[in-house]
């Protein structure tokens, strides 16, 4: 008896010497960079950051390239190439822009069919799975991978993990923790519950598309307003010898306060003119 007791005591004490002496495991980095943000509201998930900047490098070095040739100014060459840097994520942010319009306007349907399939008497992880199937056409790629995740794993909370992940959208994150709760709390009132949510739901949807279509005019004149003078220097660039003052030192610092004011005003008009957006506060 005593043999085995101490047998006990020396295992216990190995595991904790090896618990103090290991390594602790590495932190798991939260994708929080601006880059993985947009790629992420862009329904990009898959692609890496570093495809996404190499994209952007490319792009530049192309737009210099392009236009050394066509004006023969390095310096002009070089804004120009920094402008064209930035096209692919001004691209990922209208792409972004555009499925967050997408997704807004297909939630409440989707929270319609949920409620139905609920009423119906559907379990409610068959339920959000059937969306799949018959639920609007831009939900329905991230409720096939859920569908297909339950399937495998049948762990309705990490489904619905991944679920938020994959959609990326403010009020996705609303209706998941609502379906969690749901889940987790059970009762007889998720019925009205869903109801209730996609009536809100779709009132900010048609608010916000009001405030959109009011605001865009302002938005687009702006835009073309910071937009007038580089394009005036693009076809400038056209004239053989025209752009030779721009390679001198005078040159470059005009040409560095010009693109200090453009950015300037671009991000004051991004910021005036910006609507109040949904924060993934549930992230």
């Amino acid at each position: 008896m005593g043999a085995f007791v101490g047998l006990l005591l020396g295992l216990g004490l190995l595991l904790v010497l090896d618990a103090r002496t290991s390594p602790a495991p590495a932190p798991v980095r939260a994708r929080s960079t601006g880059v993985r943000r947009r790629l992420d509201a862009a329904g990009l998930g898959d692609l890496s950051t570093s495809r996404a900047v190499a994209s952007c490098l490319g792009a530049g070095l192309a737009g210099a390239s392009i236009m050394l040739v066509v004006s023969g100014s390095p310096t002009v060459a070089l804004v120009f190439g920094s402008l064209a840097a930035w096209l692919p994520l001004g691209a990922l942010g209208r792409r972004a822009a555009a499925r967050r319009r997408s997704l807004v306007a297909s939630w409440p349907d989707a929270v319609d069919d949920l409620a139905s399939a609920v009423r119906a008497g559907m379990s409610l992880p068959d339920a959000v799975a059937a969306l799949a199937d018959r639920g609007p056409a831009p939900l329905r790629p991230s409720f096939a991978r859920f569908a297909a995740d339950h399937r495998v794993t049948g762990s309705f909370a990490t489904c619905l993990d991944h679920l938020k992940a994959d959609l990326a959208d403010p009020v996705g994150d609303r209706v998941v923790e609502a379906l969690r709760l749901a889940r987790d709390v059970g009762g007889s009132e998720l019925g009205r519950l869903l109801r209730t949510l996609s009536s809100v739901l779709r009132e900010d949807a048609r608010t916000r598309s009001e405030l959109e279509a009011r605001q865009g005019w302002a938005v687009n004149a702006a835009r073309l307003a910071v937009a007038a003078p580089w394009a005036t220097l693009a076809f400038l660039s056209l004239r053989p010898g025209a752009l030779e003052a721009y390679d001198s030192a005078g040159g470059v610092l005009v040409l560095a306060v010009a693109g200090g004011t453009s950015a300037l005003a671009y991000a004051l008009m991004k910021r005036i003119g910006r609507l109040p957006g949904d924060e993934r506060v549930l992230s």
